[in-house]
């Protein structure tokens, strides 16, 4: 009882197009469903979210054909567990610093004989007991993702291309460019090199993702084999929208008319 297509038209050779999402808003949801993204990114890292409100930020998006990815906030195994039993598409899992952390999340997501994920057959994402193909079910199609975000992952990426249930490296210049000494700088030619290096060898290995906020930045990434697209996230586009929509009245203020 999960929307499985983010994953389905990676393997499929697509390119995939989501955003990062910060409130909690099944209207706004169901807008980015209507505009034709394919999935969410539901940031727990960094957003204010109980597990309730993203049940049903996951049950919106399916209502509209979108996957539902969660950012967790971390590695744990309760924050990996409570996503997945509620139906979450896949998990995209930060702050990680080796291959073994990442073989942790695989063991912790999956289920035998993959990993030793807790079962639960009447959790949400089993259909409440109604699946007796759940468990095989979840173990193919949850997707993993995990970020690339500091210096210590991309020292590991050739360990991270050999591990086989993981889906996707997640690419964060932001947070690179604050590892490698360049806080801000994500053009610096230390943080350049470091993303040359992860594309170089997982392309063709590991689907490759990252955040996006221009269409010279999308056009960029894609020729360079990127195929899993945050762009921006709902309170940047919100803030663009509602900023362009001010400026209409800035010839009205101070008595300008």
């Amino acid at each position: 009882m999960f929307n499985a297509e983010v994953k389905r038209k990676l393997e499929a050779g697509e390119t995939v197009f989501g955003s990062f999402f910060k409130v909690d808003s099944p209207q706004i949801a169901e807008l980015y469903g209507l505009a034709g993204f394919d999935f969410l990114i539901v940031d727990a890292e960094h957003g204010c979210f109980t597990h309730g409100q993203i049940e049903n930020l996951i049950r919106t998006c399916e209502r509209v054909g979108m996957s539902t990815v969660i950012r967790t906030p971390d590695a744990a195994e309760a924050n990996i567990l409570h996503v997945l039993d509620s139906g979450a598409s896949g998990i995209q899992v930060p702050s990680l610093r080796s291959a073994a952390e990442v073989e942790e999340v695989i063991h912790r997501a999956k289920y035998w004989p993959i990993g030793s994920r807790g079962s639960a057959r009447g959790c949400r994402a089993g259909g409440y007991g109604t699946m007796p193909d759940y468990e095989a079910r979840a173990n193919a199609e949850t997707l993993v993702a995990v970020h690339v975000e500091n210096r210590e992952m991309v020292e590991d990426i050739e360990a991270l291309c050999a591990i086989e249930a993981l889906d996707v490296l997640f690419i964060g210049p932001g947070d690179l460019s604050a590892s490698y000494g360049h806080p801000g700088n994500a053009s610096h030619p230390d943080v350049t090199a470091a993303i040359d290096r992860v594309i170089e060898v997982a392309r063709g290995r590991k689907h490759l993702g990252t955040v996006v906020a221009n269409a010279a930045q999308l056009e960029a990434y894609a020729a360079r084999g990127v195929r899993y697209f945050a762009w921006l996230n709902d309170l940047g586009l919100m803030r663009s929208a509602l900023n362009a929509a001010a400026a209409n009245f800035a010839p009205y203020r101070d008595g300008a008319k």
